[in-house]
């Protein structure tokens, strides 16, 4: 190991050290603190399967229990540590341009008993599988990127089925949320303790609902959510005559200067380049903003569209929203690490509680690993949105 890899080893120690510390005044034991600790360390260990055998293994513990009690009788505040762990991202990451991510990913599995579980499509599967879903919140910023709080999808079935609550220890206070109010009441946590964040960003699930845009919106909240291309919008003047339109027709009538070639990060293959085009169709409530609609298509299959609404400043240019879509992009790679690295999918639970004990403990491990990756660059890594033209205000085109 050359010294680089040794410095990088060594600051790896000492976060998770500094882990700790963040964990200590919210465990009521001593004991329980010691093996909340060893947890996040496992996670971060070279242990190929992150379960409560291999865990235990690897800490050297004679069997699992006491690293399993961490996630079930332990007596200590996931919350707080989740607030925690926001606070430490933000102090290693948080710049202005900062981008709130919301993302989904499924749980696989094979039984009906786990909190959650049932018949859904599951993006990580690209099927519709017995599977538990969980609502993240990620934060991307030119820094780097980690997640920052979970939340578990709580089926409209199993929320009013008292049996399954009280197998699995659902509290009495949690009831049916859909995604998009998951992810709403994740965002509000996130803004009001003061995360940085000039955009947020979501797929279709959250971009669609209007009461999770509205809600953005109310706050002065900038945002860049992926729709279905069905999706209808009102124009306004002066960018078109008071009408409904699609999104897809008002992109269909730009002409073909309007479209430009960008990239909006680096992906598995190297940049991720389209062609994107926007064009504003409103005004805002809000005095200089205004709502847009925003494209992108493949250059090798002009057919190929998606589409995006935007609410920001008036001016706000198309390569800024771009850089805003691309970070969905980083933040789904970064949970796909997440799976990979620190176990976030390796958890053998059946409650609530011991979710998001496991997914706490596991985005710690990534921020670790995201803040050491980030000081190992020895300077901030290049922003993820480039441009392969000059910058241009987002076009204001006839109707």
């Amino acid at each position: 190991m050359d010294e680089p890899e040794l410095r990088v080893v060594a600051a790896t120690v000492a976060a998770v050290e500094t882990v700790g510390t963040h964990l200590r005044p919210h465990c009521r034991r001593g004991t329980a603190h010691g093996h909340a600790c060893a947890y996040p360390r496992g996670l971060l260990s070279h242990t190929e399967r992150k379960n409560g055998w291999q865990l235990a293994e690897q800490a050297g513990y004679r069997q699992p229990r006491a690293l399993q009690r961490v996630l079930d009788r332990s007596v200590w505040d996931a919350e707080a540590v989740r607030d925690d762990l926001r606070a430490y991202v933000t102090d290693a990451l948080g710049a202005p341009g900062g981008v709130l991510v919301v993302d989904e990913t499924g749980f696989l599995k094979q039984g009906t008993q786990s909190v959650g579980v049932k018949r859904q499509y599951s993006g990580t599967a690209g099927r519709i599988a017995h599977c538990q879903i969980g609502v993240f919140l990620g934060y991307a910023s030119a820094q780097g990127r980690a997640g920052i709080d979970r939340a578990l999808s709580l089926p409209r079935e199993w929320a009013v089925d008292p049996a399954r609550r009280a197998a699995t220890g659902v509290p009495p206070h949690v009831t049916f949320q859909t995604k998009p109010r998951l992810a709403l009441t994740m965002l509000e946590r996130a803004l009001d303790a003061g995360v940085p964040a000039a955009w947020v960003t979501a797929d279709e699930v959250y971009g669609n609902d209007f009461a999770f845009r509205h809600a953005l919106a109310t706050r002065g909240q900038a945002y860049a959510v992926a729709v279905k291309r069905t999706h209808t919008v009102s124009t306004w003047p002066p960018y078109g005559p008071p009408a409904q339109t699609r999104v897809c027709d008002r992109i269909a009538a730009l002409p073909a200067a309007a479209w430009q070639r960008l990239s909006c990060g680096e992906g598995a293959q190297g940049e991720r380049v389209y062609d994107w085009a926007g064009r504003l169709v409103r005004p805002a409530l809000r005095d200089g903003w205004v709502h847009a609609v925003l494209a992108r298509r493949q250059p090798a299959r002009p057919e190929e569209l998606a589409f995006y609404l935007v609410y920001a400043p008036d001016g706000t240019a198309l390569e800024e929203m771009v850089r805003a879509v691309g970070s969905r992009w980083a933040i789904e790679d970064t949970f796909k690490l997440t799976k990979g690295q620190v176990g976030l999918d390796h958890y053998e639970v059946r409650a609530g509680r011991g979710w998001h004990r496991h997914t706490t403990l596991a985005l710690w491990a990534l921020a670790i690993l995201a803040t050491e990756a980030a000081s190992a660059k020895g300077g901030t890594p290049r922003s993820p949105a480039t441009a392969s033209a000059s910058r241009s205000a987002c076009p204001t085109c006839a109707a």
